[in-house]
């Protein structure tokens, strides 16, 4: 199912479609402020697992997650008054934060040391698809097996077919990567320098 959802202003009556999809168990594909990324529910296990199979990658590369806002990362990871002054200048924006993963989020999407990669990109789109759900969703990005991008979500709903429940066509994105920052104990690392300026932390 391919939906067309206004990017400045989602309609709420699609956004709901695409979350009792998302309830449901199904991967949808959805415009970040990056790439398009392939996600579902993070509470539901199966679905995680199909996103595994989708995606062929080892589970012990544990994919990242979207969080609606500050408060929504704070009950799903351990920030410190470090991390949260440092999201809150950054966020909405094209960075993936490592921090510590709370209880709330299941295991199989932390790391052996118990961290997460959490965003909030600077998409309404997927903001209002998270705010509705009342859960994180998973992000990966929307690529065939050996790393070709999709730019376009025809392009994602020709190739992924019913592999994917709905695909959503929210114009065209930067199709660069996310800067990647740890700020676990509150020594920040630059793991990967993307479309998010890093220099705060150089």
């Amino acid at each position: 199912m391919l939906f067309t959802i206004n990017l400045d202003n989602p309609q709420q009556r699609l956004i709901d479609k695409v979350v009792v999809i998302l309830r449901e168990g199904g991967l949808i594909a959805y415009p970040t402020d990056t790439f398009y990324g392939i996600g579902c529910d993070i509470m539901n296990k199966h679905a995680i697992e199909k996103i595994y199979l989708l995606k062929q990658r080892n589970k012990s590369q544990p994919f990242s997650f979207i969080c609606a806002d500050l408060k929504n990362i704070s009950q799903y990871a351990k920030v410190s008054n470090y991390a949260y002054k440092t999201m809150k200048r950054l966020l909405p924006g094209p960075y993936t934060f490592i921090l510590t993963g709370s209880k709330l989020v299941p295991k199989i999407m932390l790391t052996k040391r118990k961290t997460a990669g959490i965003r909030v990109p600077a998409n309404n789109i997927c903001l209002a698809l998270v705010g509705a759900l009342g859960n994180p969703i998973i992000s990966t990005s929307a690529t065939t097996p050996d790393g070709e991008v999709f730019h376009d979500a025809s392009f994602i709903h020709d190739h992924f077919g019913s592999r994917l429940d709905a695909v959503i066509d929210g114009g065209p994105v930067s199709g660069m990567p996310s800067s990647v920052v740890s700020l676990e104990d509150d020594e920040p690392e630059i793991i990967r320098e993307g479309l998010g300026d890093v220099n705060l932390f150089q």
